[in-house]
């Protein structure tokens, strides 16, 4: 990663801090984007701690400007965008598709989806200039499958497939790669708030076959990969990271 640039949307917490963090490590220059000031200040300068180039930008995904200039601040602070992973993400409330609302289908799908969409116009636009490129947006498991009571997260997580997959091909010629990292179960402090509780989240642990949580760091590594030139003939593809979840 030395030398490169990526940018990491929605990189305050969980698998966004993980991969930001990994991104550093390795000794690309990292442009970290969240909603929270303080903790993007905080992490941009930790991040510089451990030897490498890094910048914060506030970035609201759902809004296009803010994608816009998030974009164009990565280009005219480091030169270039060689890697972005979308990360920027929203649960949303659970419970029965007739208890959902018109407010709670818009907060789960302008982040997840609309967001999803602004980041990839014009993360594509710089990097089709540029003639390269490599974009890694976060999915799920539920993005190939049914949920009980998680349907708009459900749908909106199909969607970010769909995404992946269409740029992917729009862009194959380009020198450029777009897939997507499926997580399971993975261990956040969201979790608990998705799933009802701690004795609804080990339940959900003990029905991963490895039988337990993913590490925010698991799936760091494998967002890297997907990044790296150990992957240059992969892209379109949907990479499942969920301890067998889906081989059951």
């Amino acid at each position: 990663m030395s030398e490169r640039v990526v940018l990491v949307t929605g990189a305050l917490a969980g698998i966004g801090r993980a991969t930001a963090i990994a991104f550093a490590r390795d000794g690309a220059s990292v442009l970290v984007s969240g909603r929270r000031d303080e903790e993007g200040t905080a992490l941009a300068a930790e991040l510089r701690e451990r030897g490498g180039r890094a910048e914060y930008i506030r970035a609201d995904v759902s809004v296009e400007d803010d994608v816009r200039s998030l974009v164009e601040g990565a280009v005219k602070t480091f030169g270039r965008l060689d890697a972005a992973v979308n990360n920027a993400g929203y649960t949303g409330s659970t419970g029965p598709l007739p208890t959902q609302t018109a407010e709670a289908y818009d907060t789960v799908f302008n982040t997840n989806v609309r967001g999803l969409l602004f980041c990839l116009k014009h993360e594509l636009r710089v990097m089709i200039e540029q003639g390269h490129g490599s974009i890694v947006n976060l999915s799920s498991t539920f993005g190939e499958r049914g949920g009980k009571g998680a349907g708009l997260y459900v749908a909106s997580k199909h969607a970010v497939n769909g995404l992946t997959r269409s740029a992917a091909l729009e862009v194959a010629t380009e020198g450029i790669r777009v897939n997507a990292v499926a997580p399971g179960p993975v261990a956040t402090g969201g979790l608990d708030t998705f799933t009802g509780g701690e004795e609804a989240s080990a339940a959900l642990a003990a029905s991963v076959p490895m039988g337990r949580l993913a590490h925010v760091d698991e799936i760091a590594d494998v967002i890297l990969f997907l990044t790296s030139n150990a992957a240059r003939f992969i892209t379109g593809q949907i990479i499942a990271v969920n301890g067998g979840k889906t081989a059951l």
